[in-house]
């Protein structure tokens, strides 16, 4: 089943997400903050996100759908497919001409990456910022 939500912003907008392109695997909600504008648009976790603002998510990496959902600053529409499973964990290497390739996968990692939720990425530096 597929549905459209209108989240009015600005952000934070209260979901994180996974998957892309670079992670073969379509770009998922993985978590809705409790309260958030997220969840008063009823998006659920598992949902597959078909359309960011208009635009086709195929074929997009996790980035470049990060920054569409960045670049959203009055409403954000997401066009959605409900699952009817739990949503995915990663279990794939990202592609070597990813962003993420030779970096962890954790989905914390990319979930944080996101920056869709400012205040659950105080104080994190992206990876490969960070000496080894």
């Amino acid at each position: 089943m597929s549905y459209t939500v209108t989240i009015k912003g600005p952000a934070p907008w209260g979901f994180r997400m996974q998957g892309g392109k670079d992670f073969n695997m379509p770009l998922t909600i993985s978590r809705i903050a409790p309260g958030s504008k997220a969840a008063l648009g009823n998006l659920s976790s598992g949902d597959i996100i078909v359309a960011i603002d208009g635009s086709r998510t195929e074929g997009l990496t996790h980035l470049e759908a990060q920054n569409k959902i960045k670049a959203a600053n009055v409403n954000l529409t997401l066009s959605m497919q409900r699952s009817k499973r739990p949503a995915p964990v990663p279990t794939a290497t990202p592609r070597m001409d990813s962003p993420h390739a030779g970096h962890p996968t954790s989905e914390d990692y990319c979930q944080h990456y996101c920056h869709l939720q400012p205040e659950c990425t105080e104080g994190l530096r992206p990876l490969h910022s960070q000496a080894n």
